[in-house]
């Protein structure tokens, strides 16, 4: 019975969003009892790779961050591979009003980050925070809702979060990268090459390439380039189509879905998600760089989102989605402001000092489950249970 309670569990679309949600719990629990000496030995705990001295050795936390989320951006770039060259980016008509959504959704929250940081420059790094979407938090808070929710709907929001996490991916890349090491660089177009000639040929078996692009990760590492971008251009070599017919891409992006939403995207939760709230007070919640990213996560997706689509549709390039009204894109918009996951991995980007990573948590948290209510609550009120057509009787032949 409780093996079938787990496989009907998994099966639900909200499962995701529900196992993130006791991560950061447990993250929480973690950094604020008694167990708080394990929970930070075992995130500093020292893991090493080495042959003759010489190899990576770094703390658990890093090898999750900067090693398992290599492997979160690898299915982020089979899903974006995938969705322009069959899916919902093929046609740029169906990307206008999602992504001219998702760019307000990003556009607005850095700005006004920027806005309550302008006096620190120590703090304005973190602009980015709140520019993110998380979408398996936000697709289960949505699946939550059930037939309530338009079909149309779940699709703009899942075309605008993969239009989020490519804009993610490019800010990471541009803003996110120091101390170029030209060396390395130079020496990680090699396996770049091999990839190549792999995805040109058809390859049905995707095992060299995962190879060459283990061997990419360990030198965009040593290069300065953060590492999980090496996952992205792995991921884009990996061949739609084979040789023989079949989908090597369909194939991996099936396999790894699993492993990632319910193992390294919870993994990473707990890792990063622990704030200590020992002498904190409201005041704390109120301080520039935690309240800029709540803010941005709430207002700015808010008004980026809605004002965009409002924008666009007003111009008359592009309509809402068939069964989808205003209301419905506000939901929506309060959906986006879940940041958690890439939110949080941006923080850890900008910021190494302890002090500023916990405000940083205190207000993804903060501005994640406010928009994660107001989303939920604006859309159960909207919409309307659909009920399913009645079909009658057959006649008989």
């Amino acid at each position: 019975m409780l093996l079938d309670a787990l496989n009907r569990f998994f099966r639900h679309d909200a499962a995701g969003g529900v196992l993130l949600i006791l991560s950061a719990l447990a993250a929480m629990i973690a950094a604020n009892s008694v167990l708080e000496p394990m929970y930070a030995h075992f995130l500093g705990a020292n893991f090493a790779i080495t042959l003759d001295g010489a190899g990576l050795g770094k703390p658990l936390l890093l090898w999750i961050n900067d090693g398992l989320m290599a492997v979160f951006f690898f299915l982020i770039g089979l899903e974006l591979k995938r969705e322009l060259l069959e899916g919902r980016l093929k046609k740029f008509s169906d990307v206008m009003l999602p992504g001219l959504a998702a760019v307000g959704g990003m556009a607005v929250p850095a700005i006004i980050f920027v806005a309550l940081n302008w006096g620190s420059a120590e703090t304005l790094r973190g602009w980015a925070i709140p520019s993110a979407t998380d979408i398996a938090f936000a697709l289960g808070v949505l699946a939550l809702l059930g037939t309530r929710a338009p079909v149309g709907l779940k699709l703009f929001l899942l075309t605008l979060a993969i239009l989020d996490d490519m804009g993610a991916i490019v800010i990471i890349a541009l803003f996110y990268t120091s101390d170029l090491n030209l060396g390395y660089i130079a020496l990680a177009l090699l396996p770049i090459a091999g990839m190549f000639w792999q995805n040109r040929r058809g390859a049905h078996r995707v095992a060299p390439t995962l190879i060459l692009g283990t061997i990419l990760w360990v030198l965009v590492l040593k290069s300065g380039i953060h590492a999980t971008l090496a996952g992205v251009l792995t991921a884009f070599f990996i061949p739609l189509t084979d040789r023989t017919g079949k989908s090597p891409l369909h194939a991996l992006e099936t396999a790894l879905a699993p492993y990632v939403l319910y193992l390294i995207v919870p993994l990473f939760a707990f890792a990063n998600a622990g704030v200590a709230l020992l002498g904190l007070s409201p005041r704390d919640l109120i301080q520039p760089l935690p309240l800029g990213v709540a803010a941005g996560l709430v207002l700015g997706k808010q008004l980026g989102v809605f004002g965009a689509t409002w924008i666009v549709i007003r111009l008359g390039l592009g309509r809402l989605p068939e069964g989808v009204r205003w209301v419905h894109i506000y939901g929506l918009a309060c959906l986006a402001g879940i940041g958690f996951t890439m939110s949080l991995f941006i923080g850890g980007l900008s910021f190494q000092a302890d002090a500023h990573m916990n405000a940083v948590r205190l207000g993804v948290l903060a501005g994640s489950i406010i928009s994660a209510v107001l989303g939920y609550g604006v859309l159960f009120l909207a919409s309307t249970r659909t009920r399913p057509r009645q079909e009658g009787p057959r006649a008989r032949t």
